[in-house]
């Protein structure tokens, strides 16, 4: 009896688990215009060429409800193998607003990969959010993580 009450408290962590996936997903907590990710960069490029390449909207996979493109088959690969490790942090929005709470479009040619996660910033109007994320870096990355969960447990 005990290891079927154990296995069935596994069972409900596990579907509360993908509940909140299933959740978030549907929350329209993605930078998406159109249901596209990145306005159709390449998320890999940035890992594998360290730039933004723009992607070529006959090579695409979907992942999570947002369409992704890529620079050719090989990044698609790479991406369908492992979305989750090549998906922006904060669901594609700029990265130094959400230290403040707040879902920010994006340059996508203004990012920073730090610890394999990609950090995409607003740089619109003499305005690069980036340096001031370099600035601060460990006290934002805190915050923004902190803000980012309270958004996505919303839904």
């Amino acid at each position: 009896m005990k290891k079927l009450s154990f296995a069935l408290l596994l069972l409900i962590c596990f579907s509360s688990l993908n509940g909140l996936n299933a959740q978030t997903i549907n929350s329209g907590n993605y930078n998406l215009e159109k249901g596209l990710a990145i306005q159709g960069y390449d998320p890999v490029a940035y890992f594998t060429e360290n730039k933004a390449l723009e992607g070529n909207k006959s090579i695409s996979s979907t992942h999570n409800g947002a369409t992704y493109y890529f620079a050719n088959i090989k990044h698609k690969t790479l991406f369908d193998n492992e979305p989750s490790k090549y998906e922006p942090a904060y669901g594609g929005y700029c990265a130094y607003a959400m230290a403040f709470g707040d879902k920010v479009k994006i340059d996508p040619e203004t990012f920073k990969i730090k610890d394999d996660r990609l950090f995409l910033f607003y740089n619109f109007r003499f305005n690069n959010t980036l340096k001031d994320w370099n600035k601060d870096e460990t006290n934002l990355f805190r915050k923004a993580e902190s803000e980012w969960e309270k958004i996505i447990s919303k839904n």
